[in-house]
């Protein structure tokens, strides 16, 4: 469906209470393209696309007023370049179920020097080695990352996995960007990044369910089921490896906890 200036006149209006932000409805439109938003006279502090088929991030006039977009369950595979100059005031970002593929997608979020929240879940870029890391790394004014608060800790393992000579080579080969978009390649390109994952077999399936299972904390289970969604991982030995990697987290949690006191302090 297109974005006509009467769809978006006759979207659902209303004040947020617990925020006081005037919030403007566009939910399950089948929108495939964002355009025509002049039309809001710049009235709204955020905007829902949620459960659209809105495969770009763009298309947006000047828009000083808009702090908050939420764009769950879309098609999006790229953010527009010049996002910042059309939002300059833009805080939170919830792309959770979409088409980020690659690290080097998020760069032109870099230029959002005022988001603060962004979600990135059940995107096959959340599978990325170094993904956590990577986009702290690149977005210092971020203090929401998938809904789990960036700690001190972390910023200080990405500004060491990032330094000097062998950090910048390290940024420059898993900041790579998806393959650019061919005019009419829509679903079909798509489909082609589909069909390339690995396909597991009923035992795989079986041990990452098994592993969810077995897992004890939220987090833990959190990231076996992107594990799981995303078809990424090629056998039970990546899942065994996840698994190695959480307990060690597990074990940081009273560290992380101090680490909280230290940023709300350095704040």
């Amino acid at each position: 469906m297109k974005l006509t200036p009467e769809l978006i006149e006759s979207g659902y209006q209303y004040i947020n209470r617990a925020t006081r932000d005037r919030e403007l409805d566009l939910r399950a439109y089948k929108v495939t393209v964002i355009e025509n938003l002049g039309a809001t006279l710049d009235q709204f502090d955020s905007i829902d696309f949620s459960d659209n088929d809105i495969r770009k991030l763009d298309g947006f006039p000047l828009l000083n007023r808009l702090k908050t977009l939420l764009l769950n369950n879309n098609r999006i595979s790229r953010i527009g370049d010049s996002l910042h100059e059309s939002l300059p005031h833009l805080e939170s970002l919830i792309l959770t179920g979409n088409h980020m593929q690659e690290l080097g997608d998020i760069e032109p979020l870099a230029k959002c020097d005022k988001l603060t929240t962004l979600s990135l879940l059940n995107n096959p870029v959340t599978t990325k080695k170094h993904y956590r890391l990577y986009v702290i790394h690149k977005l210092p004014t971020v203090r929401l990352l998938d809904f789990r608060k960036v700690k001190l800790r972390e910023r200080d393992e990405a500004k060491q996995l990032f330094k000097g000579d062998k950090g910048r080579k390290l940024e420059s080969e898993i900041g790579v960007k998806s393959k650019t978009f061919v005019p009419g390649g829509g679903d079909e390109q798509i489909a082609t990044k589909e069909s390339t994952r690995p396909v597991h077999t009923a035992a795989d399936v079986e041990a990452i369910k098994a592993a969810i299972a077995k897992a004890q904390t939220l987090e833990e289970i959190e990231r076996l089921n992107q594990l799981l969604k995303s078809g990424y991982i090629p056998g039970k030995s990546d899942v065994n490896n996840q698994r190695n990697d959480n307990k060690t987290s597990q074990q940081q949690v009273v560290e992380e906890e101090d680490d909280d006191d230290m940023d709300t302090n350095t704040n």
